[in-house]
């Protein structure tokens, strides 16, 4: 079994050693100044051979004495009491303590400088088998401490490999589907990787390239990256990944949601196949299962928390059902409240760019101390603003979807769904944004009719995390999928009578009558204004 090293990394990568190793064509406009359309393709994926590439390690774990003498019962009262699931051959056994994970010096030192008490559960089985050099992918609600229980063996990974050299690319690559969340990924590798002088750069969009472009060619362990702008470096030669040998997906979920897919396949085309590669996702769907097959050979797959959809069980989760008139003065009452809390630094999302740009001009001219965040303000200003918010300078911070995943302040005590989210994941996200690190927090939703289709798929949501539903909800749960008599001529909606129905055969169900009509969609509340024949207006 390998034994870990405090390897000195300050010497330079070779660069005086001779030309680049990966010279020759480097990309740049194709001949005849051909402009390709679909991003990735001037990249042409790669034929290893396995023979031929240097051989690396990447199996580092040496189990500690407490954690080998404990029992497989002790193991599954442990795992159960924590809510860990594992699935796969092999998984090591999960580590109690920080010492039992065995890190070496310059890893631990900085861990003890946090004053944390043990591991999260995703870093408790997590590491053991990140450091073993097995794929693996973990599934486990925001806050839970994932992106140590990658970063940390990565940084063990890197200082068993050879020095970088002029030319080579990075050793470990994350992907990441937003800037924010890149660049607090970059921040804690660089937090941690520093004991052992290990580089690190982030690389994003909506920011000038040539600052990145020089932390590449300077030679980089760690690249955390998103993946238009990666593909953009690769194709025009800036960079490689002939030396990844540790590559992270995170918020795998959220980079397919995104439309990712095709660049991330462009990816890891370019990546030897013999590489370590960890997954880590919010949510199990069809979709990321398949990438895991597609990418991960004989993974183990860690789930903390329930299978299916779940929120933090550490947040209050409160529902208001009303209708949109009703919202902003709801929001105002509700900010008087918080703000006369000691801890009162909250976020509130929105749908649209436009809605958060209005809903935070009124408020600031109301007095109020909220900052607008969305995907079309500068990177500049961007940077500012949740500066501004994490030092609780503006303790409101109004944000669209763009801040949901990847948005990291640690003592953020509530989130406000002004407007409610197109999807159940998506509301788990943004409820995520408090109580992280296992803290506590509350989330409050505004729920209007026109969220009717989520009410089932919300209230599921709540009952698994034990709350308390707001009676309300729940009628609009079990309004879906009923069926609504109109008298023609109604102009007033209330006036219609309702059924459960028993049975309908196709999409639709059209029933004329001279005085009524019924229409019908399955699985969705549809009421209809009928007028001659077979015009319908649906009004939901």
């Amino acid at each position: 079994m390998p034994s870990y090293s405090d390897r000195d990394r300050s010497r330079d990568r070779g660069y005086g050693s001779g030309p680049p190793r990966f010279g020759g064509s480097r990309g740049g406009p194709p001949p005849g100044g051909k402009k390709f359309g679909n991003p990735g393709e001037r990249l042409r994926k790669k034929h290893w051979n396995l023979d031929e590439l240097p051989k690396f390690e990447k199996n580092f774990y040496q189990e500690h004495p407490d954690v080998g003498r404990r029992t497989p019962q002790e193991v599954e009262q442990y795992r159960r009491s924590k809510e860990i699931t594992v699935k796969g051959r092999e998984c090591p056994k999960p580590v109690m303590r920080f010492h039992e994970s065995n890190f070496p010096s310059y890893v631990m030192d900085v861990i003890s400088k946090q004053n944390w008490t043990d591991p999260t559960p995703i870093q408790a089985q997590g590491w053991p088998l990140a450091l073993s050099g097995q794929d693996m992918v973990g599934i486990a609600q925001t806050g839970s401490g994932k992106t140590l229980s990658y970063l940390l063996p990565a940084i063990v990974h890197i200082n068993h490999q050879p020095f970088l050299e002029r030319g080579d690319g990075p050793i470990c690559l994350v992907l990441a589907p937003t800037r924010e969340l890149a660049q607090q990924v970059q921040q804690v590798a660089a937090e941690y990787g520093r004991a052992s002088r290990l580089k690190s750069t982030c690389i994003y969009g909506g920011a000038p390239k040539g600052p990145q472009i020089r932390d590449l060619e300077r030679g980089v362990e760690i690249c955390i990256a998103t993946p238009g702008r990666l593909i953009d470096f690769l194709e025009a030669g800036k960079t490689n990944l002939r030396r990844c040998t540790y590559l992270v997906l995170d918020e795998a979920d959220r980079m397919l949601d995104m439309g990712f897919e095709p660049q991330i396949r462009k990816i890891v085309d370019q990546i030897r196949p013999d590489r370590q590669t960890l997954m880590w996702s919010a949510t199990w769907p069809k979709e990321v299962r398949q990438l895991a097959e597609d990418f991960l050979k004989e993974y183990v797959q860690i789930n903390v928390g329930a299978l299916q959809l779940s929120a933090n069980h550490n947040i209050l989760q409160i529902v208001d059902v009303c209708n949109d008139g009703e919202k902003e003065d709801k929001l105002l009452r509700l900010l008087e409240e918080i703000m006369s809390e000691k801890e009162n630094k909250t976020i509130i999302f929105v749908e649209t760019k436009r809605r958060c740009d209005d809903l935070t001009r009124r408020m600031r001219r109301d007095g109020w101390p909220a900052m607008g965040i969305h995907g079309d303000k500068s990177q500049q200003e961007r940077d500012w603003v949740l500066n501004e918010f994490k030092f609780g300078k503006a303790p409101i911070l109004i944000a669209t979807d763009v801040a949901s995943r990847g948005l990291d302040v640690e003592d953020v005590k509530f989130v406000i769904n002004f407007d409610y989210p197109n999807n159940s994941e998506d509301y788990i996200h943004r409820i995520g944004r408090t109580a992280r690190s296992q803290k506590t927090g509350t989330a409050y939703t505004f729920f209007t009719p026109n969220n009717m289709k989520q009410a089932h798929d919300l209230v599921s949501v709540l009952r698994e995390a034990n709350q308390a539903i707001n009676p309300k909800l729940i009628q609009m749960a079990e309004d879906r999928g009923v069926l609504w008599l109109i008298p023609i001529g109604c102009t007033n909606f209330s006036h219609a009578k309702k059924w459960k129905w028993l049975e309908v055969h196709g999409r639709y169900l059209l029933y004329l009558q001279p005085s009524y009509a019924i229409i019908i969609k399955q699985s969705t509340v549809l009421g209809a204004l009928c007028c001659n024949l077979v015009t319908a207006l649906l009004l939901y």
